[in-house]
């Protein structure tokens, strides 16, 4: 099993980062907001002396991050047989889903939500727009026990896949925060070039 914190939470998770974002036939949309570079984007905030009490622990049912019009049920995801992290099924219902191995939202570390910005012939992903996030909008953990807990975004890049920031990602950090991630970028082939990953901390 996959250690629930630090560094280790995936090395082997990198091969569906780096793929697996629901292929493009769909191009992106016409006069979408370039997303960020990562030589551009904000570094995730440092945490603050009033930051809200960890929650306790309750797994996610829901993401709703209304600045893009996001309001999904959530799936949980495990391992592949080859050892990479799931992905959502290409559906005509995508849903987001919560890696199983990392922390459930609320608790302290990293909790680790993939999507498809396409998929397939089925059209948009769930994550399309997560390019457009900017720092300060709302995210929204629908928890299993009745809870909703509330982020605030950070930060949002744009990375090459080759390059992806694994520490900034998976490294420990001392309170709860989010990680979502999807691909973005131009299509080079069947994949698109870059993935998109939007940083978020517990706000209350």
């Amino acid at each position: 099993m996959i250690p629930l914190s630090g560094r280790a939470l995936v090395p082997a998770a990198l091969a569906v980062l780096l793929v697996g974002c629901g292929g493009g036939t769909t191009e992106q949309s016409a006069g979408e907001t370039p997303a960020r570079s990562a030589a551009t984007a904000p570094a995730p905030a440092q945490p603050s002396a009033k930051s809200p009490r960890p929650l306790e622990r309750s797994v996610p049912v829901g993401l709703r991050i209304p600045a893009i019009g996001v309001d999904t049920p959530v799936m949980r995801l495990g391992l592949a047989s080859d050892g990479t992290v799931e992905v959502p099924p290409l559906t005509d219902d995508d849903r987001a889903g919560w890696y199983r191995h990392s922390p459930t939202p609320g608790q302290v570390g990293p909790s680790v939500f993939l999507g498809h910005v396409t998929v397939g012939t089925h059209g948009d992903g769930v994550f399309r727009h997560l390019a457009r996030l900017h720092r300060g909008e709302r995210i929204e953990a629908r928890l299993e026990n009745g809870t909703v807990a509330e982020f605030t975004v950070t930060a949002v890049r744009t990375v090459a896949k080759a390059d992806f920031p694994t520490d900034d990602v998976y490294g420990d950090v001392d309170r709860p925060e989010l990680r979502l991630i999807t691909c973005g970028g131009p299509l080079a082939g069947e994949e698109y070039r870059d993935n998109v990953i939007a940083f978020a901390e517990l706000s209350r």
